[in-house]
């Protein structure tokens, strides 16, 4: 690492063609939108995650489109994984925020957390959870194991490296792989009633994808998605439920990858999101309860969606948290978002004003419990 020389901090010469920088207003604020593009290296038949990597650079033209409709200065920054070119680009830019889209690097969803930790580094503030947050998120089994911790459903699980792993698992069980996001690695094979189906279905993920999986168990009933917005209290936007009635009858009820990534298919037209389900208020609110306590278990910021599993008993199972869900205009979080009156470009500015938001604290409070710090120390995230 290259170790930069202090600034020179003696006054600069007068010069007609040197002007004192501009204080920059909320209308011309600076916002580098953040979008990875290891997809363009790969090719969609041999890569599974491909279609989810690629739908990120319409999300972050999206979010550009509509930041620079609220009248702020809004540069798309692709990141290809040279971190050192990235340092220097934003160098150059010198963003007010970074919006972060970032969601793997090499196609492998374990270096998300890169970015923000280089945003940290350089004293940008960022849209969206910190690094730590990101990775420990990606692990499907870390997860699960706050959640047990602190009390909140979740179906018991087992990490198996091979077909060969015992499970003490009442079946049926899914699969998924241990540290992925997006449903990558999840088809309606995943689903298992039998250990030979189980042990095909771990055998697939380990060989395709070279990683554990999660085997839990699969709680028949309703599935929703939980919106929550808000820094640094979250709120639940609207439920949205998955109406899995028009998928086949051999089909399992659940959200796979051909669901979410392959329009016009059997498990995407089957699997229709609907606002403001018919729920008692009672079943409701444990809902709500159960996605907010997750949300607060892992230490999700920002903006987050949490998946739940209603059992036919009345317990609502968290089967997942991403703190780094899908931001398109068309995707879950906004259509909450707008359900309550945050059209997308205001749930965009949202997310910048607190990311601003955080800069200006942690300035305030640094000032006040560091006020002889150097000059030349420059402020973390």
């Amino acid at each position: 690492m290259t170790v930069e020389a202090p600034p020179d901090l003696s006054p600069a010469p007068t010069s007609p063609e040197r002007k004192p920088p501009t204080r920059r207003t909320r209308a011309n604020k600076r916002i580098a939108v953040l979008y990875n593009v290891d997809y363009e290296d790969a090719r969609p038949e041999i890569d599974p995650g491909w279609a989810a990597r690629a739908e990120v650079r319409l999300v972050a033209a999206g979010v550009a489109r509509a930041l620079t409709e609220a009248a702020y200065e809004t540069h798309l920054v692709p990141v290809d994984g040279d971190l050192a070119s990235l340092r220097a680009r934003l160098g150059e830019l010198e963003p007010d925020c970074a919006f972060n889209l970032c969601e793997s690097l090499g196609n492998d969803a374990r270096l998300e957390s890169a970015v923000p930790v280089l945003l940290e580094l350089l004293g940008i503030p960022f849209t969206g959870s910190p690094p730590e947050v990101l990775s420990f998120a990606l692990r499907k089994d870390r997860v699960k194991q706050r959640l047990e911790a602190a009390g909140i459903p979740t179906p018991a699980g087992r990490v198996l490296s091979g077909p060969d792993d015992p499970c003490d698992l009442q079946f049926p069980l899914i699969v998924k792989p241990v540290r992925e996001d997006g449903s990558v690695g999840i088809s309606s094979g995943n689903v298992v009633h039998d250990r030979a189906q189980l042990a095909r279905a771990v055998e697939a993920v380990v060989t395709s994808l070279r990683q554990p999986c999660l085997v839990e168990r699969f709680i028949e009933g309703r599935e929703f998605n939980v919106a929550l917005l808000g820094h640094p209290t979250p709120r639940v936007l609207p439920l949205s439920e998955i109406d899995f009635e028009a998928l086949p009858p051999n089909v399992p009820h659940i959200v796979s990858y051909e669901a979410k990534w392959s329009s016009g298919s059997v498990e995407d037209l089957g699997t229709v999101p609907m606002l403001n389900p018919m729920l008692q208020n009672g079943v409701a609110a444990r809902i709500r309860k159960a996605a907010t306590e997750a949300f607060r278990a892992v230490g999700v910021r920002d903006y987050g969606r949490v998946d739940v599993r209603l059992a036919p008993s009345g317990v609502p199972y968290v089967i997942d948290v991403n703190p780094n869900c899908d931001l398109a205009p068309h995707a879950g979080m906004a259509r909450a978002a707008a359900a309550v009156g945050i059209a997308y470009g205001s749930f965009a500015g949202l997310l910048v004003r607190y990311a601003l938001r955080r800069r200006r604290a942690t300035g305030t409070a640094e000032q006040q419990q560091a006020p002889t710090r150097s000059v030349t120390q420059r402020p973390l995230y």
